[in-house]
């Protein structure tokens, strides 16, 4: 179930035939959910386990051996995207982007390094700066206890595939929690018309941040409807001062078919912030607020291409600057869309000592929606 499946229609673009990050041709989206153990005591490394990898690979065959030009935001920085300091050096992202939870990275960030290694095409080593995403799942599972493992890297590349995107408790967003209800992973994308160049932006989001009454979907006040009185959170107030209680963190992953340089895609990456603030999230001080945009429509971008003997150089396209806001409004819808899409397709979740994150419930979201737009 998603937004539009609802009969909710936000913005004013059109989406792209899938309604997800894989409408930019080549872009592939890969799971491994890992759900352990009845909901209960917490024992580290014992479960109960609630959590997973995603992974977004940008371009369709050997994404070791082909690079995309890519830039990052970031709008608060309490959390980890592992390799943005050769992107913003270099304006290159090499490789598939995973995104787990918080403890979990380093696990996952070698992983990826190990697959680069086999899919090395000669003698020499390979070489690897992965990008690496993470938010907090430790609410509903044994976070302390590194359950992601080697293999479930590999087993969401294995899965990698266009198409439709699984959303919700999957992956990465198994164990989130966004504007306390439950989170997890969301998809959308915007398609620009002839006039603006036809371009597609799709985005991936793993959302696990936000306060229930800050909560808006395309200008509804929809969390301030669906009180804690109707909907309840046991989740108590984990941060030391009140001002940052719920603060939380979100993932943003924007991929677009348009022929965009490194300092575009940074400009494009800041844009996801404005998606995550019409939805109600603030970029509050505790909150990891991580964004990463790359563009397909410059391909053959070698890793290191040494074979000429000589300097050489390499076509490339740009889009003219005057012609880039529309593609800023896209990455703007497109996040907020991806959001909903997560709190919509979520299910309710019990894990560690017992807490429950209750999903959004649609027959009130449906009743707010109506109401409010009549």
């Amino acid at each position: 179930m998603r937004a539009r499946d609802l009969g909710l229609s936000i913005g004013l673009l059109d989406p792209g035939p899938l309604n997800a990050i894989t409408d930019v041709d080549g872009v592939r989206v890969g799971h491994t959910t890992i759900i352990a153990g009845e909901p209960g005591p917490l024992l580290v490394g014992r479960g109960p386990v609630r959590t997973g990898v995603t992974v977004v690979v940008p371009v369709d065959g050997d994404p070791f051996a082909e690079g995309v030009f890519a830039g990052a935001h970031r709008l608060n920085g309490n959390g980890e995207l592992t390799g943005l300091e050769w992107i913003r050096e270099a304006g290159v992202l090499v490789g598939p982007i995973g995104i787990t939870n918080t403890h979990s990275v380093g696990i996952v960030r070698d992983a990826i390094v190990a697959a680069a290694t086999r899919a090395a095409r000669s003698a020499e080593s390979a070489w690897s700066l992965p990008v690496v995403g993470e938010t907090w799942d430790g609410w509903l599972s044994d976070i302390d206890g590194q359950h992601v493992r080697a293999e479930h890297l590999d087993a969401a590349l294995e899965a990698a595939v266009g198409g439709p995107v699984a959303e919700g408790n999957v992956g990465g967003g198994t164990g989130m929690i966004c504007h306390r209800f439950k989170g997890g992973i969301g998809s959308a994308s915007r398609r620009l018309g002839a006039r603006d160049g036809g371009f597609t932006v799709g985005a991936l989001v793993q959302a696990n941040y936000g306060r229930r009454e800050r909560l808006a979907i395309d200008g509804v006040p929809v969390g301030r409807e669906i009180g804690f009185d109707e909907v309840p959170s046991d989740r108590e107030e984990l941060a030391s001062h009140p001002a940052d209680a719920d603060a939380g963190s979100i993932i943003v992953v924007l991929a677009t078919d348009a022929p965009l340089l490194p300092h575009q895609c940074e400009r494009l990456a800041q844009r996801a912030g404005l998606g995550v603030a019409r939805t109600g999230g603030a970029g509050e001080h505790s909150s990891g607020d991580l964004f990463i945009a790359f563009a397909t429509g410059n391909r053959g971008l070698a890793t290191e291409d040494r074979s000429a003997g000589r300097p050489f150089s390499r076509e490339l396209r740009a889009l003219e600057d005057a012609w880039i806001s529309p593609l800023f409004w896209a990455a703007i819808e497109a996040t907020e869309e991806a959001i909903v899409n997560a709190l919509v397709a979520a299910e309710t979740m019990a894990g560690a000592n017992g807490h429950v994150a209750h999903r959004l419930p649609h027959d009130r979201l449906v009743e707010v929606w109506r109401r409010h737009r009549r």
